[in-house]
């Protein structure tokens, strides 16, 4: 795909409208829904439509994830285009952000690259939390920005993972959508990103785990080959899950763990939480804290496999040790919250919530969380100005509806 395609046509840039432009969208659009998109369309004089025809002047790619088909291929919407464009037809194709520009709506544009916490995406996307840390572990996504231990993600980046993770899931080779990626690229940019993201997702048989430089083998140590293609595949060794065996008592080490360092049971722990494996989690971050008992990361992971176990004041317990060896970890101030609200234990919760946001005034899911705790209260008028505090970093989702139906009923 020409790259000169992404340039606005001089007629549209100079005018603030769309007046005489009939105007289709494909893709998921990551600053609104497809219907605000037509309205918007319409209110600037254009003709929204949901089909690509003769007509089309102009095709809007959203920049949720990729537009891609079931099968790999770009959409329909956009091989329709290319098609109608080699037949000598006039149709642009610009980016959303680039459309966002040109109806002079710039500020919609941070809704594209807008920053989200692991929990704000878990209920966003309706993936687990525990499925964002490991993909954070082995690489596959990348913290734009750290607030102390807290990470904060690039939605784009993460729906792109989740979107090329659900199609090579499918069967979907690999080869097929860097062939795909590769013609999308004239049109969104730079897709090196997404390239090695797929590059990652072809492993995703081995465990593997992502120290700032590359990947590398949690049980070896090896570092592994950066992403060059399938030599650097084929070449990658294959690292298996190791079982722990157990009694009801205490763990058994079996006999080529007994070197294991902290590294290795904290890695194991994690990867067994990614498997559901609760019961043996505990004991692999049980081992990695007789090695490094002053590690509040691996005190935060043990309190999750207690609490999957349904041991919720084991897992109290375990968040306030975390806290105390790590006075500004915000998540465990967070879930420390949550749990005390799950008990019952409200003012206990507020007080978990208080100092998350002390720490880090700006956190929406502790803005979120003590609004509700206050709504339950009966402080509805208190938690109005936290259930703003959150709209403000998030417009969408399931959270974001939750605070707008809270404040259209009370304010």
């Amino acid at each position: 795909m020409d790259s000169s395609k992404e340039t606005l046509p001089e007629q549209l840039t100079a005018s603030p409208c769309l007046q005489g432009e009939r105007v289709a969208f494909t893709g998921t659009l990551a600053s609104m829904v497809h219907r605000q998109a037509h309205e918007l369309v319409e209110s600037n004089g254009g003709i929204a439509t949901q089909h690509v025809s003769k007509q089309t002047t102009l095709l809007v790619i959203g920049e949720e994830g990729w537009p891609l088909e079931e099968d790999g291929q770009p959409s329909i919407k956009l091989q329709r285009v290319e098609a109608l464009q080699a037949q000598g037809i006039d149709i642009q194709i610009v980016s959303e952000s680039n459309w966002l520009r040109l109806i002079n709506l710039d500020e919609r544009q941070s809704e594209v690259h807008r920053l989200y916490t692991p929990a704000m995406l878990s209920t966003l996307l309706g993936i687990s939390v525990n499925v964002f840390r490991r993909w954070e572990r082995v690489g596959l996504i990348r913290p734009t920005r750290r607030v102390f231990r807290l990470p904060y993600f690039d939605f784009q980046e993460v729906s792109s993972a989740r979107r090329l993770s659900e199609l090579m899931s499918a069967g979907v080779s690999r080869t097929e959508l860097e062939s795909s990626l590769s013609k999308l690229q004239g049109v969104l940019g730079d897709v090196d990103r997404s390239l090695a993201q797929l590059w990652i997702l072809a492993q995703d048989n081995r465990v593997l785990c992502y120290d700032g430089r590359g990947l590398i083998e949690p049980k070896s140590g090896q570092r592994l080959l950066e992403f060059d293609g399938e030599e650097a595949a084929a070449a990658a060794p294959r690292v298996e899950t190791i079982e722990i065996s157990s009694d009801a008592d205490e763990a058994v080490v079996a006999e080529d763990q007994q070197g294991w360092s902290f590294e290795q049971w904290y890695d194991q722990g994690c990867e067994l939480l990614d498997q559901n494996e609760a019961d043996k989690a505990t004991e692999a971050f049980r081992l990695c804290l007789m090695k490094r008992p002053d590690e509040p990361e691996a005190h935060f992971h043990l309190a999750d496999a207690l609490f999957r176990q349904g041991n919720t004041l084991g897992a109290l317990e375990r968040y306030h040790v975390a806290v105390e060896l790590d006075h500004d970890y915000i998540e465990a101030w967070t879930q420390l919250g949550c749990l005390h609200a799950e008990l019952g234990q409200f003012e206990s919760a507020l007080e978990a919530y208080e100092i998350a946001l002390t720490t880090h005034p700006e956190y929406p899911d502790a803005n979120f969380h003590t609004a509700q705790v206050l709504h339950q209260l009966g402080r509805t008028n208190d938690a109005i100005t936290y259930w703003e505090a959150y709209l403000r970093f998030d417009s969408r989702g399931p959270w974001a509806e939750t605070a707008r139906h809270h404040l259209e009923t009370t304010v």
